[in-house]
């Protein structure tokens, strides 16, 4: 199997689902790039998975609209998609050889025998399996059965492909390769690919973008970098990684920025925006100094964690707690749990959410 010359991109505008009296999804509006490696990221219940199966024409009609390149796909039974599904579970069939498996949808589509043969050996030397053509799937590992359940998707050549948590089965030493694969494959075909997880890891290493959804929503779309550095509200700060919450006002006097805390601290930052709201600060933005007095903040560490490339601290400080992480060398010392430290922010990589855009996470 070959780069795909043309590939289709995925649109889907204004959609809602319902199951019941219960919204499932809400105002849904993505424009997904031709050949692009994109993610559904959120936790459990979010809605990610039912967003992908309503591409792929599994469960209810959603209200909107649903293109796969100029095709509008509303109404249409999965069969007439032409989108390719890996699920969860693999769904391979335990009776068949693995060779069946993956010509099985070629089979039902009643291609010529030769067809068949040729494309079904393709798609597994592009797995790296077509020496496991005989063996049954309870033969094989997890990762190898994820690899029939790729290939027999692939096989079929869809315009998109939809993986529905497929690594979620795997040991953590085996997701990350796998992921790896994952991506290496999506590359090669050049194929328009959605990955739904709630591993923030497994999206960041392989999107090129993604959207964030919690409770329906669709939160925010962007690269992982850049929802990373520039979240637009808390939500999506506090799922894409660690993230320290001040809540405060923004004030400025003589020129200078400050935030000032409820509990009367304040903490010199850059930034233009004035009024009350959060500012996110990332625990690798924050550094930990023994003369307090440099500090714009002060407080006692009350935890520690040795992680080898870095020590994480708990440091409290103005009635909440503080993540910090500092990188380790060789002999560098370690701070005690009990000292009184200053902390310096590196205040051009804090993000300050205003008020009314920091709550709307709906």
């Amino acid at each position: 199997m070959t780069k795909r010359t043309t590939t289709a991109g995925i649109s889907v505008r204004d959609l809602h689902l319902s199951f019941g009296n219960t919204k499932v999804l809400t105002g849904v509006n993505l424009e997904i790039k031709a050949g692009e490696f994109f993610a559904f990221l959120g936790p459990s219940g979010s809605g990610k998975s039912t967003l992908l199966r309503a591409i792929a024409g599994f469960g209810p009609d959603p209200v909107g609209e649903i293109k796969v390149g100029d095709r509008n796909l509303s109404g249409l039974p999965p069969w007439e998609r032409n989108v390719g599904m890996v699920f969860q579970s693999y769904a391979l069939w335990p009776h068949m050889s693995v060779r069946k498996n993956v010509a099985f949808g070629l089979v039902e589509k009643k291609i010529p025998t030769k067809q068949i043969d040729d494309k079904v050996e393709a798609a597994l030397s592009l797995v790296g399996l077509l020496d496991y053509a005989e063996r049954m799937p309870s033969q094989l590992s997890g990762g190898q059965q994820q690899r029939v359940a790729l290939a027999r998707t692939i096989v079929t050549e869809p315009d998109v492909l939809l993986l529905d948590e497929p690594l979620s089965n795997l040991d953590a030493s085996l997701r990350v390769q796998m992921r790896r694969e994952l991506l290496s494959l999506q590359r090669k075909l050049g194929l328009t690919t959605i990955f739904v997880t709630h591993d923030q890891e497994e999206a960041n290493t392989t999107a090129d973008r993604m959207a964030v959804l919690d409770q329906g929503v669709v939160q925010q779309i962007g690269s992982p970098q850049s929802l990373y550095d520039h979240p637009e509200n808390l939500f999506v700060a506090g799922f894409l990684g660690t993230a320290n919450i001040l809540t405060g006002k923004l004030v400025n006097s003589n020129g200078v920025t400050r935030l000032l805390l409820p509990t009367g601290e304040q903490l010199a930052i850059d930034n233009s925006a004035i009024g009350a709201g959060s500012l996110i600060l990332r625990p690798q933005n924050i550094t930990l100094s023994e003369q307090v007095e440099l500090s714009g903040l002060r407080g006692q560490i009350s935890h520690r964690e040795f992680l080898g490339a870095q020590v994480r601290y708990l440091v409290d400080v103005a009635n909440t707690q503080i993540v910090v992480d500092q990188s380790h060398a060789v002999d560098q010392p370690i701070l005690e749990v009990g000292a009184t430290v200053g902390l310096v922010i590196n205040s051009r990589s804090a993000v300050f959410l205003p008020e009314m855009r920091a709550a709307d996470a709906a």
